[in-house]
């Protein structure tokens, strides 16, 4: 136990307070600030990073918001088109269909127009023709030659037998 480092000495003692209250004298003064104030620069970089990257996140969520309402929106504008084409395609098949009845029912109104023209003339000629035979007919069973007049009343006499619907045998 002869080492004087083991034994407590009062002077010793006093030395080594009075060297550690001038060595932390002199740290506060010339190297505590700087340390502070190192460690402060440190810490408001810190926090600005954390900020900056807090407005980034909130401007990727605004810009992922931004997107979807947009993509959101072209959705319904393309599903508005979509539906209006179809819409538009209805209407049109319809109005074909319509001005195809309409084109038909002309038709059919020219051919039943054409079909009563050719029927009159049809029976118009026939009507001549059973006149004709008639006359001819006549003209031999009476072996004479018929005058103006009597080719008159006879023709008169045809025309009103054929005018007369046929008579239903009974």
């Amino acid at each position: 136990m002869d080492n004087p480092l083991v034994q407590p000495d009062p002077g010793l003692f006093v030395w080594t307070i009075l060297t550690f209250l001038i060595l932390t004298a002199l740290l506060a003064k010339f190297a505590w600030r700087p340390l502070l104030q190192a460690l402060e620069a440190r810490q408001q970089t810190i926090d600005g990073a954390l900020e900056d990257a807090r407005r980034a996140r909130e401007e990727l969520e605004r810009v992922q918001q931004d997107g979807a309402r947009i993509l959101n929106d072209a959705r319904r504008e393309a599903d508005g088109i979509v539906s209006r084409a179809r819409a538009d395609a209805d209407r049109f098949r319809d109005e074909m269909k319509q001005q195809a009845g309409v084109e038909a029912a002309a038709i059919v109104e020219r051919a039943q127009r054409e079909i009563q023209r050719e029927t009159g003339r049809a029976v118009a000629q026939l009507r001549q023709e059973a006149v004709d035979l008639s006359f001819s007919i006549a003209s031999k069973v009476l072996r004479r030659t018929v005058t103006p007049a009597d080719h008159e009343r006879l023709l008169d006499d045809v025309i009103g037998t054929l005018d007369q619907p046929p008579s239903q045998p009974s």
